[in-house]
């Protein structure tokens, strides 16, 4: 198969992967978060009164649909909105103290999660995979200012 050297295939694979070892593991300890509710929470929790469309930004997702996600955030009583002061057309988002919670009790689940989905890396290997991933995404790597 020619596509088994296609970078493309093999990153979806590896999303693939990553999806499915990050649902079963937050699964496994009670949660219901997806990876891209999981970045949103992390954006928000870093930028404090970050608006949607930046938080789109923080994790390259797209804006149009950023709103969904933060809707089931919202439902599940991990982040409010409120009209922006300075923009009232914008909605700024904050973690309320159970997302927070939430957050704390989900963060050290993922991190021990990276170990699993580079298990056949050694240590080198893993350095030198993530610099060179985050050298292919590039600019788009680059975040958001913060809100003042």
């Amino acid at each position: 198969m020619k596509a088994l050297v296609m970078a493309g295939h093999l990153i979806r694979r590896l999303n693939q992967m990553s999806t499915h070892v990050f649902s079963t593991r937050i699964q496994e300890a009670g949660f219901d978060v997806t990876p891209v509710q999981f970045a949103a929470l992390d954006a928000i929790l870093s930028y404090p009164g970050i608006d949607q469309a930046g938080v789109a930004a923080a994790i390259a997702y797209d804006r149009a649909t950023i709103g969904g996600v933060i809707d089931r955030l919202e439902q599940k009583g991990y982040v409010s909105r409120q009209v922006s002061p300075r923009d009232r057309r914008a909605r700024e988002v904050r973690a309320t103290e159970a997302g927070r919670a939430a957050f704390e009790e989900i963060l050290p689940i993922v991190t021990a999660l990276q170990e699993e989905l580079l298990a056949e890396l050694d240590a080198g290997e893993r350095e030198a995979f993530l610099r060179l991933a985050r050298k292919a995404i590039g600019p788009a790597m680059a975040l958001p200012p913060q809100p003042d």
